[in-house]
């Protein structure tokens, strides 16, 4: 069938009319028409902390995007499919067998990226193991970094006329469409400021995109994403009833991408409502179109990373956790946000999988889960050219939990915690992560684990680098 598409650019305007030849794969067999799917992208915190590095370190970004990439790949399966409408070649019922993938197809994706993935290492890159989709060329002095999401190519490096080259080189292998220096990359509009040394990151045209989509275009802002106190429980059967579910899953979904791209301020309110979205009630709706107001008078913040921050190392991470904070289960949220050169470069607010029997159990949980991103961080800047010399910090506002990532304490209290989650202890050991101190109120991570007043939603807001 037909797949049509408008593109459009930053400001919204038609940058092309794009139309697909695309097949339905839904019909594919598992084993007959294909067998292995996966091909990796890489992950949005991946984004973030290149951008920031490219801040701190005045690297130049450039975009490249490669057309038509899937049919660049090689079919290992026989296909037959029928022609495309409007160009029907031969007698009645002649279908075609397929030489390359081609978009539909369950194999499509994965065959693009062991083409791609053979083009660059002929180029001489390298694949990272921190993050399967971001290659590396280091020659010397010449150091690029490649991030790569399906046909989505960037290359990051201090050598501008290096990156010219590669892009020439790459060009030998596959037709693409030199994009310039990056301004647009998965929906995300990037501006840089070279006297500043700034990069920030701002979805302003697709807030403005959803609010209409949602009926909010024109709505009043309000100051906090949720109201302080909110308790959200499961709704009562005739309250779910009289609910458009299909309406809230979706406004839930659209939000989820912001949430976890540039707006680190809304990730507790998205996850919260993200919980309801089988049995959303009147309660739920109301927190969502609380939430809507909120980007209306936010849409215009940009998650800004600086080379002219100096935090004393690499990043820094906090954590925090909201003992017993779902009603339902029991359950507390944890969250952790990681910040470098001034903003957000990774952050989550997820409900803990096990109940918590204290408060220092479930903030030593979420220190858990923040230590995990901090060796992830360690691991990527290592490959990336940029080890750590020292113990990362780890922020915790819990005096008995940084006693227990320390030491065997509180061991009556804490004995039947699973094995796994000592593991923190020992990288503590290791000298690799250092629990600190930090009082409640400069914790960062507290707006990704409960609803806050307006003045410490700002204050925090800040500091995830949002301006």
């Amino acid at each position: 069938m037909w797949a049509l598409t408008v593109k459009h650019n930053p400001d919204g305007s038609v940058l092309r009319h794009k139309a697909r030849y695309v097949v339905k794969g839904f019909s594919q067999r598992l084993g007959s028409d294909y067998n292995e799917t996966y091909a990796p992208t890489f992950r949005q915190a991946s984004l973030c902390l290149v951008a920031a590095m490219a801040a701190q370190h005045d690297l130049h970004m450039h975009s490249v995007d490669i057309t038509a990439a899937f049919t660049n790949g090689d079919l290992d399966e026989t296909l037959y499919v029928r022609q495309l409408e409007g160009f029907h070649q031969g007698p009645p019922g002649t279908v075609c067998a397929l030489d390359k993938a081609i978009y539909g197809l369950k194999q499509a994706s994965r065959q693009w990226n062991r083409k791609l993935h053979t083009a660059m290492l002929d180029m001489g890159f390298t694949r990272m193991k921190s993050d399967s989709s971001i290659y590396l060329y280091v020659r010397g002095t010449v150091r690029i970094i490649m991030p790569v999401y399906v046909d989505d190519i960037t290359f990051v490096s201090k050598d501008k006329p290096a990156i010219a080259k590669t892009i020439a080189e790459l060009s030998t292998h596959f037709d693409l469409r030199d994009l310039g220096p990056t301004s647009y990359l998965l929906g995300i509009e990037i501006e840089r400021d070279w006297q500043k040394r700034s990069i920030s990151l701002c979805q302003h045209r697709h807030i403005v995109d959803k609010l209409a989509a949602f009926g909010m275009a024109d709505c009043r802002p309000v100051k906090t994403p949720m109201v302080p106190g909110t308790r959200l429980e499961k709704a009562l059967p005739l309250d779910a009833e009289t609910t458009d579910k299909e309406h809230y899953m979706r406004a839930v979904g659209a939000l989820m991408y912001l949430a976890t791209s540039t707006c680190p301020d809304i990730a507790y309110t998205v996850g919260v409502l993200a919980r309801f979205s089988s049995n959303p009630g009147s309660a739920n709706v109301a927190v969502l179109n609380h939430l809507f107001r909120y980007l209306q008078g936010t849409k215009d913040l940009k998650l800004v990373y600086s080379g002219n921050v100096d935090e004393g190392e690499p990043f820094l991470t906090y954590t925090d956790a909201d003992h017993g904070g779902e009603p339902d289960s029991g359950k507390s949220t944890g969250g952790f946000l990681v910040r470098m050169g001034g903003g957000a470069v990774s952050w989550r607010s997820k409900l803990q999988p096990v109940v918590t029997l204290s408060t220092t159990e479930a903030e030593y949980v979420a220190a858990v889960e923040a230590g995990k991103e901090i060796k992830w961080m360690r691991n990527m800047l290592a490959e990336f050219g940029y080890p750590c010399s020292t113990a990362s910090t780890l922020l915790i506002d819990n005096q008995s939990a940084i006693q227990v990532a320390k030491n065997a304490d509180h061991h009556g209290r804490m004995k039947h915690l699973d094995l796994r989650y000592y593991w923190l202890r020992d990288e503590v050991e290791d000298g690799f992560i250092s629990p600190v101190y930090v009082p409640t109120g400069e914790n960062a991570a507290n707006l990704l684990t409960k609803p806050l007043e307006r003045v410490k939603t700002e204050l925090f807001r800040s500091k995830f680098g949002l301006h």
